[in-house]
């Protein structure tokens, strides 16, 4: 949707409250007290009451936008903004759109909404033909975080400004060979970023285990914490390549995600705390799943936020 229409469709705060009422409807009210899914509409109140015990849900309650006081039209619009792109908008860039005269809330409404992007795609796993690799981003640490040790050693300490990522992407074959060479061979499906503690095999094997189905091919390098994959995994196969013009064929789509997510936290966001990374990747690997979705993604997008449960961001 181009920003123009999203400015257009929610431009005053009745028209955003009405359009999240229907996607609301749409959805269905699930009653916190009894699970009951009928519901009467008070429109007098602007809530929800239960028609087996009479507890009353609040437009906003069960969503991300629970326990917020920003008005229905800037999170429409937020979310319309953030999926007007391939890239993103920075929070700074965000508020001065809307006119919002304070920067933390717009910055938290944000992070809310990424978080609901991540919780939408942990309900899938990956499966078929998978690559898998990891990346180093540049992460900004806390000041109080730092020991004397890491102060003193400086090796270390720009050891702990990168902030290490697994890498998992479905890749299978092409069977036409595109007429560039220079394009890859193999076509992307979905990926998974997850920002880990350390690069060791229980962590690779706990994050494995999370998003990739048990019958999936997977290749990877020849670092030793990938050796156990081939106990949950149908198939394990290893690829070492000294030449590093080589290593882009073999995992083309992985270094190309790495790539082009490290350009985005670069050039937008500019600085990122590695408390918050893994928001931004959830937010860059939602809108890669459905880079093919078109107007729809605003959409899909609203219908996540609908069913983010809110204790999820407390």
């Amino acid at each position: 949707m181009k920003l123009s229409e999203i400015f257009k469709k929610y431009s005053t705060e009745r028209k955003a409250k009405i359009a999240f009422k229907h996607l609301r409807d749409e959805q269905g009210i699930v009653c916190k007290k009894c699970k009951h899914r009928e519901h009467y509409w008070k429109a007098d109140k602007w809530q929800y009451e239960c028609k087996s015990c009479g507890f009353r849900t609040t437009l906003r309650s069960g969503t991300i936008m629970e326990s917020s006081k920003l008005p229905y039209r800037y999170w429409m619009i937020a979310m319309g903004l953030v999926t007007a792109t391939k890239k993103s908008f920075s929070a700074l860039e965000v508020q001065r759109q809307l006119g919002h005269k304070r920067y933390e809330p717009i910055w938290f409404m944000l992070h809310k909404i990424r978080v609901a992007m991540g919780r939408r795609d942990d309900k899938y796993k990956l499966d078929g033909f998978i690559e898998i690799d990891e990346g180093f981003f540049e992460g900004q640490q806390r000041k109080d975080d730092d020991s004397q040790e890491d102060k003193y050693f400086a090796y270390q300490n720009k050891g702990k400004r990168q902030v290490k990522v697994l890498v998992a992407v479905e890749s299978e074959p092409v069977n036409t060979p595109h007429k560039n060479p220079n394009r890859p061979s193999r076509k992307a499906g979905f990926i998974k970023m997850k920002v880990l503690d350390q690069i060791s095999k229980d962590d690779i094997i706990y994050e494995v285990k999370r998003t990739i189905h048990t019958q999936a091919n997977a290749i990877t390098d020849g670092r030793r914490c990938y050796r156990d994959l081939k106990d949950i995994l149908a198939n394990h196969e290893v690829k070492v390549c000294e030449d590093k013009k080589e290593v882009s064929k073999i995992f083309p789509w992985a270094h190309i995600a790495i790539s082009n997510a490290k350009k985005m936290c670069q050039g937008i966001h500019h600085s990122i705390r590695k408390d918050f990374m893994q928001n931004y990747l959830n937010e860059f690997c939602y809108k890669f799943n459905r880079r093919y979705f078109g107007d729809k993604l605003l959409e899909r997008l609203l219908v996540a936020s609908v069913e983010a449960a809110w204790y999820e961001f407390r």
